[in-house]
C-alpha cells in the first residue's frame, strides 16, 4: 500500500459557493485585476516515465511534469468521482493542472508543496473539494485571518451550471460518461471546446439549477501548447487527473486499454509511426513494471506490424502453418505445389480455425532451411544447408501475401547459431521466426537415424541470446522461435531455459505422431517438464496420426489451446 504524507491545514483565503462575501479596498478604490501566468513544461527526455500508484502523488508528479507556472490550479476530491470528472472538464478548459486532495480545509503535503512551486494564486475547488462554509463566528476568528500571501480558494459544487458560470464560458454539453470509461472520457477532452464530464446516472445537468460559485477567477495567461508531446495512460483511475494535467497542457493522450508494452497496441504503433512526437510521458504505475520500455518503444515507432497486426505475438494470435522444403514433398506438404498455391493451401488450412477461436488467425509456412542428411557433405556436419536464394522466394512471397514463416535448423554436428547466422538477412525480415530440431543436433561421433538428437539448453539459451539482441538492434517485431520436441531428452536442462527475453516468442511445438492416445500422452509429459512462460503448438500429421484430427478436433481435444498448430 502506498504511504501518503501527513494531511496538512490548508491556509487559504476562502471564497465560498455560500456564505461568503467580497468588498473593496480601503478606501473604495476597486482592487487591481491581477493576470494569473501559466508555463507549460516539455519534457526533457524522448521518454519520461510517471509512476505513481497513488492518485494524489500521481496527480502531483503529471503538474511537475507538464508545468513549470501555473497561477491558477484545479482541486479535487479523489473520492468524488463527479467532482474529479467536471475538475478534469474544468482543468482543460483553463489550460492548468488538477491536482486531487480530501476536501477544501486538508489536503496532502505534496499539493502544498505543488501549489508553492507552481506560484499558484487561486484553486478552483470542485465539489467535495470545495471548503466547508464557514460559520460567522468562524468568519470573525483572528485564527481564519490570512495572510497577504495566501491563495484564494474558490468553491464551486460538481454542476456543470456553475462551472461553467465561474470559467465565463459555455461548454460543450453535458458528456455522461460510463463506470470504468473516466479517463478514457477526459483524454478524449478538447481543450478548445471540452464538454463537461458527469458520471453516467449521476451527477446534475445544466438544468438541476445549479448554484453559482461566490468569486471570480482571475485572467489567465496560457502557456505554450505540448503538441510534440505524446502521453501513454493505461486507463488506470488512478492516472486520471494526469491526463487531465497532460491534456490542460496541450499534450495528446492514447488510452492504452490496459497495455504496458507499446508493441501490442495497433494503435500506438500506428500513431507513433505516423505522428511526429518529440517526447512520450508514460503515466501509470504499469508502465514502472514494463522492462525494456524505452527499446519497445522505438520499436512501436517504426510502424512496421507483423501479420494480423501490433508487433507482439500472443495472446491474441492463433497460427496455423504447413511445414516442408521447396520444390519437393518429400519433406512435407508445403513444397507438394509452387509457392503461390502453398499460400492458397497454407490460408485454407488455417480458414476453417478463425470461427473456432477469438484470436486472430494467421497462415504460415514453416520452411526447413537446413536438412539433416545421411552423408557428412563437405564440410562433415551431416547438414545441407539450403542456399539462402532458394528460399529467399518462397520468405518474401509468404510475406508479402500476409503469412508468417518460421526457419527450421537441422544442423547435424554443427550447432544451431553457427546455422542461424547463414540466415540472418532473412530473419531480419520483420515477419521471419526460428524454429529448432534437437532430433537433428548431432554429437560429435554421432549419425543420424542412429540415435534421436538433443541439445544442451546453453547451446538453446545462446540462440535466445542471438536473436533476441539481432531483434532488439533492428527494430523487430518480437519474433518466434521454436523448439520442436517429442522426448524430455531432447531438450535436458529445460527448466533453466531463458525466458527473460521479451524480443522473442518461445514455443515448445509437441511433435509426437501416431494414435491420438500416444500424442496425448506425449503432450501431457512435455507440457509438465516445461518452465512457465512458454507456448504451445501441435502438429498434425496426414499420413502416420491414427486418424489425424479435423480443426473442430483440434480445438476441443487439444489443451492449452496450442498458439501453433502444423500440418506435415
Amino acid at each position: 500500500m502506498p504511504v501518503r504524507s501527513r494531511a496538512l491545514p490548508i491556509a487559504l483565503t476562502a471564497l465560498l459557493f455560500t456564505g461568503a462575501c467580497t468588498g473593496s479596498g480601503e478606501g473604495g478604490s476597486e482592487p487591481e485585476e491581477q493576470v494569473a501566468q501559466v508555463t507549460t513544461a516539455a519534457p526533457g527526455e524522448r521518454l519520461t516515465l510517471v509512476a505513481d500508484e497513488d492518485p494524489v502523488a500521481a496527480a502531483v508528479s503529471a503538474s511537475r511534469t507538464f508545468f513549470a507556472v501555473a497561477g491558477v490550479a484545479v482541486l479535487a476530491a479523489e473520492d468524488d468521482r463527479a467532482g474529479m470528472l467536471l475538475g478534469a472538464s474544468a482543468a482543460v478548459a483553463l489550460g492548468v493542472p488538477l491536482l486531487v486532495g480530501a476536501d477544501g480545509n486538508r489536503v496532502e503535503e505534496p499539493v502544498l508543496a505543488e501549489l508553492d512551486r507552481l506560484g499558484t494564486t487561486t484553486v478552483l475547488a470542485v465539489g467535495d473539494a470545495a471548503p466547508a462554509p464557514e460559520s460567522e463566528s468562524e468568519s470573525d476568528s483572528p485564527s481564519s485571518s490570512p495572510s497577504e500571501d495566501d491563495v484564494q480558494v474558490i468553491g464551486v459544487p460538481a454542476e456543470p451550471g456553475a462551472v461553467a458560470e465561474l470559467l465565463g464560458r459555455d461548454l460543450a454539453g453535458t458528456e455522461p460518461v460510463a463506470e470504468g470509461a473516466d479517463v478514457a472520457a477526459v483524454a478524449a477532452l478538447d481543450p478548445d471546446d471540452p464538454a463537461a464530464l458527469l458520471p453516467q446516472g449521476g451527477g446534475r445537468s445544466d438544468e438541476d439549477g445549479a448554484r453559482a460559485a461566490d468569486g471570480e477567477l482571475p485572467e489567465i495567461e496560457g502557456g505554450e501548447p505540448l503538441a510534440s508531446t505524446l502521453v501513454l495512460v493505461t486507463g488506470d483511475p488512478a492516472g486520471l487527473a494526469g491526463t487531465a494535467t497532460a491534456r490542460a497542457a496541450g499534450a495528446r493522450v492514447l488510452v492504452t486499454d490496459g497495455a504496458t508494452d507499446p508493441r501490442a497496441s495497433e494503435e500506438l504503433i500506428s500513431t507513433l509511426a505516423e505522428d511526429d512526437a518529440e517526447h512520450v510521458v508514460a503515466l501509470g504505475a504499469g508502465f514502472a513494471a514494463e522492462d525494456g520500455l524505452d527499446w519497445k518503444l522505438e520499436t512501436a515507432a517504426t510502424g512496421t506490424q507483423l501479420p494480423g497486426g501490433g508487433q507482439v505475438l500472443f495472446p491474441g494470435k492463433m497460427m496455423v502453418a504447413l511445414y516442408g522444403h521447396p520444390g519437393t514433398g518429400a519433406l512435407g506438404v508445403m513444397g507438394e505445389q509452387p509457392v503461390e498455391a502453398a499460400i492458397e493451401r497454407a490460408r485454407a488450412h488455417a480458414a476453417p480455425y478463425q470461427p473456432l477461436v477469438d484470436a486472430t488467425v494467421v497462415p504460415a509456412f514453416e520452411i526447413i532451411a537446413t536438412v539433416a542428411s545421411a552423408f557428412a557433405g563437405p564440410d562433415g556436419n551431416y547438414s545441407n544447408e539450403t542456399d539462402i536464394a532458394e528460399i529467399r522466394p518462397w520468405v518474401e512471397a509468404a510475406g508479402a501475401a500476409g503469412l508468417y514463416v518460421v526457419l527450421d535448423l537441422q544442423p547435424g554436428r554443427t550447432d544451431f547459431v553457427t546455422q542461424a547466422e547463414l540466415y540472418r538477412p532473412l530473419l531480419e525480415l520483420p515477419y521471419v521466426g526460428l524454429a529448432l530440431d534437437p532430433e537433428w543436433r548431432l554429437g560429435p561421433n554421432d549419425v543420424h537415424l542412429v540415435r534421436i538428437g538433443s541439445v544442451a539448453i546453453e547451446e538453446v539459451n545462446a540462440v535466445v541470446a542471438w536473436l533476441a539482441d539481432l531483434t532488439r538492434e533492428n527494430a523487430l517485431p518480437q519474433k518466434l522461435l521454436v523448439l520442436h520436441q517429442f522426448r524430455i531428452d531432447m531438450l535436458p536442462g529445460l527448466e533453466r531455459l531463458d525466458m527473460g527475453r521479451d524480443e522473442l516468442a518461445i514455443l515448445i511445438h509437441a511433435d509426437g505422431q501416431g494414435p491420438q492416445g500416444s500424442k496425448q500422452a506425449t503432450w501431457q509429459a512435455l507440457q509438465g517438464n516445461a518452465p512457465e512462460g512458454v507456448y504451445w503448438g501441435w502438429k498434425n500429421f496426414y499420413d502416420e496420426d491414427v486418424p489425424m484430427l479435423t480443426p473442430e478436433q483440434t480445438i476441443a481435444q487439444v489443451s492449452p489451446l496450442p498458439e501453433l498448430v502444423t500440418y506435415q
